[in-house]
């Protein structure tokens, strides 16, 4: 599962921020960050999880090998 914070910081990554209770709704912007819309942080979350979702397999299958270290030993 996406975190808000994933998808801020794919928006913005100096942003400096707080999020309570991990609501979008209890947000607060820190260190003078410009506040990112609510909207676009959805969209951005929606974005970031259907990459996530595409790399399942590759997820998947690196977990049923070893790794290169280990297959070169």
């Amino acid at each position: 599962m996406i975190k808000l914070s994933d998808a801020i910081y794919a928006i913005n990554p100096n942003a400096n921020f707080v999020i309570r209770a991990n609501d979008i709704d209890r947000i607060t912007w820190t260190d003078g960050t410009t506040p990112i819309p609510k909207a676009d942080i959805e969209a951005k979350m929606i974005e970031v999880q259907t990459a996530y979702n595409a790399k399942e397999y590759q997820r998947k299958r690196a977990e049923e090998y070893p790794s290169m270290a280990d297959q070169l030993d």
